[in-house]
């Protein structure tokens, strides 16, 4: 059974390596790539490939929020995760979006095709490394995390905030106006308990929306 893959990753040397990786496998073929988030979505709706190969941190819309997407849509399209990052954090955020996965970057090649065929089959599949974080999860459950309680747009504009873009550089991203991104910001701000610029990139890096 032939497996078609996506890959989402910002870095065109780390698409190029796992293209080579990928395509040496004779039931597995890669049919696109995307540089940002919202084109993994994008193309996600237009190629219907199997499986997408999913980095955390991507541009304008970040891994998560792209995989909440995803896998809202009318597709059978799943997600695996592949990033640098085992924080507890970051594993509880993919798998809530949907991820079907999660992998690290420092795995061998070996266990990146195994993950892909597990997942095509069925499987959820973790790396080893960062099993006992979802144990500890699940044996210390806490109160809701504060990005819980925001709209998938609000993190969207905390986002491209975060990325250092204006509020009319982000109405024109986001097709929307600019009184609209004054409104998302004040209530980000009202709901994070956070009143300055600069606490919300704090807030954005500690939750994986951006690269520190």
């Amino acid at each position: 059974m032939q497996t078609s893959i996506l890959l989402a990753d910002d870095h065109q040397i780390v698409r190029q390596g796992l293209r080579q990786l990928l395509e040496a496998q004779p039931d597995l073929t890669v049919v696109g790539e995307a540089e940002d988030g919202y084109s993994a979505v994008d193309l996600t709706e237009r190629l219907r490939p199997d499986i997408v190969l999913m980095d955390i941190w991507m541009p304008h819309l970040s891994g998560v929020d792209a995989t909440r997407r995803i896998v809202r849509g009318n597709n059978p399209t799943k997600v695996l995760v592949l990033s640098m990052h085992k924080a507890r954090c970051y594993v509880e955020q993919a798998l809530r979006a949907g991820a079907s996965g999660y992998l690290l970057k420092d795995l061998g090649a070996n266990e990146i095709v195994a993950a892909i065929r597990a997942v095509r089959g069925g499987q959820c599949y973790l790396s080893p490394a960062i099993s006992q974080q979802l144990v500890e999860a699940v044996s210390n459950p806490g109160a809701a995390e504060p990005s819980e309680l925001l709209t998938d747009r609000e993190r969207e504009v905390l986002q491209n905030i975060a990325e250092g873009l204006s509020s009319k550089e982000i109405a024109g991203l986001l097709g929307v106006s600019l009184k609209t991104v004054e409104a998302h910001r004040s209530n980000l701000m009202e709901k994070l308990g956070i009143h300055k610029v600069s606490g919300l990139v704090r807030f954005a890096i500690r939750e994986g929306l951006v690269a520190p």
